[in-house]
C-alpha cells in the first residue's frame, strides 16, 4: 500500500497551466454524460402529471413508471466498470450516446405505458454508464492539483442539464397553451418534453470522437506510446512520461483486474472503504434531493400553486443548484471535501425541517397559508443550495478519488449503483408518501441530512491533493 507521505513523482505532482484549457475540454466533454443524466432526471418533472391524466393510473404506478429509469441506472452504473476495462472509457461514452438518443425517440413516441417504462428503462442504463464513466475517466486524465474542480465537471453538467430542461419544459409548456398535453409539433407537449433530449445525445456522441482514451487504460492494453501522448496533452512536456507509465504500471501491475471479487472481505460482505462509498452513495439521495427534481411542479402544485408558476418555481430551484455547484468547484480543492460535506449537511438539515414544519399546517383554499407558503419555496430553495455546495459534487469527487486503484473501477460501480437504488426507493416512495403524510416525508429526510454529519466524521477521509496511486 502506497504511503500518503511518500515523495510522488514531479508528473504526478506539477499542475501544467499551459495545457489546462486542453483538460478542460477533455473534461467537460467526458461531462456532457452527466449533462444528459441531469436533463433526463428532470425532464420527467414536466411529463408526470400529464401521464397520470393520459393513462388514468394512480400515485403508486405513476411513481413505478417515474422511478423504473432508475432500476437501468442500477444495472448500467454496476456493468459499466467491467464494459470500460474491456473495450475503453471512450467506447463506453459512445455506446451511452445510442442509447440516450433511442430513449429519446421512444419516449416521445410511445403506443403505451409499458413501453414508456421500457424506453425509460433503456435511457436509465445509459445514465448509469454514464455516471460510473465521467467520474473515473476525468479522475484519469487530471492533472491531481486540478483533479477536484474537474471532477466537479460531472456535477455542474448534470444542474445544467437539470436547469436546461426545466427552462425547456417551461417554454414548451407555454407555447401549448399552460397545458402539458396541449398540442405541441403534432404531439402532446409532454412527449416533445421527453424527445428534445434526441439534441444532446448525439452531440455526447459527437464530442466522444474529440477525447483521448484514458492513459490508465490504454497502459492495460499495452498502447505505452500512445498512453505517453495523452499524457503529454494534460500534464505539459515537462513530464518525465517514462517515469509516469512506469509509475501508472506498478501501480497497476501491484494489483489485479478491478472486479467484483476483489471488494469482497471484512466482517460485513464487502471491505470498509466499499461500504463507506456505499454510504456516501445512500446518504446523497436519502436526503430527498431528486424529489425537488422529479416531482416538484407536481409538490408545489400540490399545495396550490398554477402549473405555470410550479414549472417556474422549479427553474428558479434549478439556477440556485448551479450557483451551489459553483461554489463547491471553487472550494473543493481549497477548503477540501470532507468540511464542505459537513457544512452542506447542516444547512440541509436546517432547510429541510423548515420545509417539514411548513407542510405540516391545513391547506386553505386548496393553499398553504401565506407564511408557510413563502417559508417552504424559501427552505426549499435553502436545501438545494446547500446540497449543491457540498453533497452534490464531493460525493462524486470522492468516488472518483477514494477506493485504491485495485479495485477502483469495480467499487465505484458498486457505490453508483447503490446511489440509483437508493434514488430509486426515494423516487418510487415518494408520491404514496406525500398521499399519506408530506410533512412526515420532509421529517424523515431531515433525519438522514442530520445521520450524514456523525457518518462523515467518523468514517470519511479527506482525498484533497493526493495522486491516484496513493490511495490504499
Amino acid at each position: 500500500m502506497a504511503s500518503t507521505s511518500q515523495a510522488p513523482s514531479p508528473g504526478a505532482r506539477t499542475a501544467h497551466p499551459d495545457h489546462l484549457g486542453h483538460v478542460v475540454f477533455i473534461a467537460a466533454a467526458a461531462a456532457m454524460g452527466g449533462f444528459l443524466f441531469g436533463y433526463d432526471s428532470s425532464v420527467i418533472n414536466g411529463a408526470v402529471e400529464a401521464i397520470r391524466d393520459r393513462y388514468d393510473v394512480g400515485s403508486a404506478v405513476l411513481a413505478q413508471v417515474i422511478a423504473v429509469a432508475l432500476i437501468g441506472c442500477a444495472i448500467g452504473a454496476a456493468t459499466a466498470g467491467r464494459i470500460a476495462d474491456r473495450i475503453g472509457r471512450i467506447r463506453c461514452m459512445q455506446i451511452a450516446a445510442v442509447l440516450f438518443t433511442i430513449s429519446a425517440v421512444g419516449s416521445a413516441l410511445p403506443f403505451a405505458l409499458w413501453d414508456l417504462a421500457m424506453w425509460r428503462i433503456i435511457g436509465g442504463f445509459a445514465i448509469g454508464m454514464a455516471s460510473v464513466i465521467g467520474p473515473a475517466y476525468i479522475a484519469e486524465v487530471s492533472p491531481p492539483a486540478y483533479r477536484g474542480r474537474l471532477g466537479s465537471f460531472q456535477q455542474a453538467a448534470i444542474v445544467i442539464g437539470i436547469a436546461v430542461s426545466q427552462l425547456v419544459n417551461w417554454g414548451l409548456l407555454n407555447a401549448a397553451g399552460g397545458d402539458q398535453r396541449g398540442e405541441l409539433m403534432g404531439l402532446e407537449a409532454w412527449q416533445v418534453m421527453l424527445g428534445v433530449m434526441v439534441i444532446p445525445a448525439v452531440l455526447y456522441g459527437l464530442l466522444s470522437f474529440a477525447i483521448p482514451e484514458s492513459p490508465r487504460f490504454l497502459i492495460s492494453v499495452g498502447k505505452h506510446e500512445r498512453a505517453k501522448e495523452i499524457l503529454e496533452e494534460v500534464e505539459g512536456k515537462d513530464t518525465d512520461f517514462d517515469a509516469r507509465v512506469a509509475e501508472i504500471e506498478h501501480a497497476m501491475h501491484r494489483e489485479e483486474k478491478s472486479s467484483f471479487k476483489d471488494l469482497l472481505g471484512g466482517s460485513f460482505f464487502f471491505k470498509p472503504i466499499v461500504w463507506i462509498g456505499i454510504g456516501l452513495s445512500v446518504f446523497q439521495q436519502f436526503v430527498g434531493i431528486n424529489v425537488a427534481f422529479y416531482y416538484s411542479s407536481t409538490l408545489w402544485q400540490s399545495v396550490g400553486v398554477d402549473p405555470t408558476q410550479s414549472f417556474f418555481y422549479s427553474f428558479t430551484t434549478s439556477i440556485i443548484n448551479i450557483v451551489g455547484t459553483v461554489i463547491a468547484m471553487i472550494f473543493v480543492d481549497r477548503v477540501g471535501r470532507k468540511p464542505l460535506a459537513l457544512i452542506g449537511s447542516v444547512g440541509m438539515v436546517i432547510g429541510l425541517a423548515l420545509e417539514a414544519w411548513a407542510f405540516s399546517f391545513d391547506l386553505v383554499d386548496g393553499k398553504l397559508p401565506a407564511t408557510q407558503g413563502w417559508v417552504a419555496l424559501i427552505a426549499a430553495h435553502v436545501f438545494v443550495l446547500f446540497f449543491a455546495l457540498s453533497w452534490g459534487v464531493v460525493v462524486w469527487v470522492f468516488l472518483g478519488e477514494m477506493f485504491p486503484n485495485r479495485i477502483r473501477a469495480a467499487a465505484l460501480g458498486v457505490a453508483a449503483s447503490a446511489q440509483w437504488i437508493a434514488n430509486w426507493a426515494i423516487t418510487a416512495s415518494f408520491p404514496s408518501l406525500a398521499d399519506w403524510n408530506l410533512s412526515g416525508t420532509y421529517v424523515i429526510y431531515t433525519i438522514f441530512a442530520a445521520l450524514s454529519i456523525p457518518f462523515v466524521l467518523k468514517f470519511v477521509k479527506e482525498t484533497k491533493g493526493k495522486a491516484l496511486e496513493e490511495m490504499g
